[in-house]
């Protein structure tokens, strides 16, 4: 091997470890959320103590992974044993950072790896390298780290907490315009992006107002609907539910005690029948209190089958879509705004459509952002209203919008679109090998971990997406 191969492997090697010890580090901040945000505890204090004997641990006990292996999984201070799921997470998410890291920048530069595998690269990411398109590698490993984070409190508790949902699209929102604005600065070399496409993401067109418009009508509107909803001008949906579920519990307590005081009465005919009536329970027991939200908000005491039962889903839907309906509203008006007064139209000739002046370019990317954002939650939230109207029962949680809606604000509306239907086929997966496998694969999931898998896998798997699509379409596809 030439001496410049060795070094750029040596390069590449240590970029890679960089990579690992950065995602191992986001692990060991995932274990914490997943620990503390379902119990309601600041992930910031206090600092982190053997939940056995309370002891501060010291740095080198926090140390991703290796901090685990040198404790031999006990507490260094009363040798209780560590769970190995704190290294087991940190290990996973710093080996998916160096995965991407991998197709991403190093498959590109190397020849023995090219070919084959360098169709799994980005377009955008081909020709050049991590310095100038790190930007965009951040945001996705932000996505991926969240989405890890998200899976892992869904999972367990049946919730997602919707400030995990915020973090891909606030960075999305902040990281995009700002890259777009600095390439787009005079003297600068630009990216490269995928053809047909002016951004690492689906964005509209530079002469396309109406699109531009749109978005930030709609989130403007959803602005006003969240202080319609801080007022109470529009009611929060499943508001009743936590005094729905105490009469519910305590309904079917007493049905049980009852039945139970009938089968005691006829198996002892003599047995006192008012001391059977007093042992009766007429309140739950404090141990069964109910939650205060549904599940769709992050709730650790949700029972999904209570959930599920819920009577008055259709009437809460009323509530949802008078929420959306400033959303709605803002974004027929701000795509009429923007044809009428951006002067957009259609030359049928040359195939493109023209405008009285070009956008710039980090107003035609933010508007992706949020485009992303408000299609790739809003065809969640489709699902959610009119699957509850046809079933009376809530067709899927809250959460998974505002997941949907994250994956659309970091990768675009078509990624969070293609998300979201392949869930379905995750979904089949994970079924089918519960029936071949049995053990853990058996456990009922809710559907984020799907959304989740689905997510990374039409990233990661975009050349069988493409050419899927094209099949389909008949026509070549090409995906930002």
């Amino acid at each position: 091997m030439p001496q410049y191969q060795f070094l750029q492997w040596c390069l590449y090697a240590l970029w890679a470890l960089l990579v690992f010890a950065y995602g191992a580090c986001l692990g060991s901040l995932i274990n914490v959320i997943a620990y503390r945000m379902p119990k309601g505890i600041s992930i910031v204090t206090p600092p982190s103590r053997c939940p056995a004997c309370s002891t501060k641990l010291s740095w080198r006990d926090n140390i991703p992974v290796l901090g685990w292996i040198a404790l031999r999984g006990r507490c260094r201070y009363c040798k209780t044993r560590i769970s190995p799921e704190y290294p087991i997470v940190e290990a996973a998410v710093g080996f998916l950072f160096v995965v991407f890291y991998v197709i991403w920048y190093v498959v590109p530069g190397t020849s023995p790896l090219g070919g084959a595998l360098n169709v799994l690269t980005p377009y955008w990411a081909v020709m050049n390298d991590a310095s100038r398109t790190w930007p965009e590698f951040v945001v996705l490993l932000i996505l991926v780290a969240s989405l890890f984070a998200m899976t892992l409190v869904d999972a367990k508790t049946f919730t997602i907490p919707i400030q995990l949902t915020w973090v891909p699209a606030i960075v999305a929102a902040v990281v995009y315009p700002l890259h777009a604005a600095w390439v787009s600065r005079p003297g600068s070399f630009g990216v490269r992006t995928t053809p047909g496409w002016n951004w690492m993401i689906a964005c509209p067109d530079v002469t396309r107002w109406d699109w531009i418009g749109l978005s930030l009508g709609g989130m403007l509107g959803i602005g006003i609907g969240l202080l319609l909803l801080r007022t109470g001008l529009v009611g929060r949906s499943f508001a009743d539910y936590a005094e729905w579920e105490a009469k519910a519990k305590a309904s079917a307590q007493t049905a049980d005690a009852v039945g139970t005081a009938a089968a005691a009465q006829q198996d002892q005919p003599n047995a006192d029948a008012a001391q059977i009536t007093t042992s009766t329970p007429t309140t739950p027991p404090s141990n069964s209190a109910p939650p205060s939200s549904p599940p769709s908000s992050a709730d650790p005491n949700a029972n999904p089958e209570m959930w599920m039962a819920y009577p008055h889903a259709r009437r809460e839907m009323v509530r949802e879509l008078a929420f959306l309906a400033p959303c709605v509203l803002l974004m027929l008006v701000g795509w009429y705004a923007g044809r009428h007064f951006g002067g957009v139209s259609y030359d049928p000739i040359f195939g493109a459509y023209s405008a009285k002046a070009a956008a710039p370019l980090w107003l035609a990317v933010l508007s992706g952002v949020f485009l992303g954002y408000l299609i790739g939650g809003g065809v969640v939230w489709f699902v959610r209203i009119f699957g509850s109207f046809a079933f009376g029962k809530e067709a899927m949680g809250l959460g998974d919008v505002h997941m949907m809606a994250g994956v659309g604000a970091a990768l675009g509306w078509i990624m969070a679109t293609l998300g979201f239907f392949g869930a379905a086929f995750v979904g089949i997966a994970w079924a089918l090998l519960g029936r071949l496998a049995g053990g853990g694969f058996k456990r009922m999931l809710p559907y984020g971990p799907f959304l989740a898998v689905a997510t990374v896998l039409v990233v990661v798997c975009k050349p069988a997406v493409e050419w899927g699509l094209s099949h389909l379409t008949g026509q070549p596809i090409r995906l930002p």
